[in-house]
């Protein structure tokens, strides 16, 4: 797996993680009684975070179409003359271009899951 290297604005696209080590769990008895996520209502969010997983892939569709229209922007500027620097326009249009690839990946797994989920048997 490699890493890469994010924007701001890219990096809207995936929340931080609360911890980024990698440890062994602490183990936990097992007559201690467990609440179900969300305070039991099916409802709420996942882990604890505070954000819903709809709201959280909304924001990222939403970080997406505004990398789009920024370069949308650039683009016209580009062409009507007005933007005295093209490297801006490459750069937000790349910037978008990753974001989409990024999109339709997830979307792509996500998919793929579902597929999955659905033949298990019962």
């Amino acid at each position: 797996m490699s890493i890469i290297p994010v924007s701001a604005s890219s990096a809207a696209l995936w929340p931080a993680t609360e911890s980024s080590q990698v440890g062994i769990a602490q183990p936990t008895s097992p007559t201690s009684p467990t609440a179900p996520l969300g305070g039991g209502d099916g409802a709420g969010s996942a882990g604890g975070t505070g954000d819903s997983f709809a709201s959280v892939l909304g924001n990222a569709i939403n970080s997406v179409q505004g990398a789009q229209a920024n370069a949308d922007n650039l683009a016209t500027q580009a062409a009507t003359g007005s933007l005295t620097n093209v490297s801006n326009y490459m750069v937000a249009a790349e910037e978008a271009n990753i974001q989409t690839q990024l999109t339709a990946a997830v979307r792509n797994n996500a998919l793929q899951a579902f597929q999955q989920i659905m033949g298990m048997q019962l």
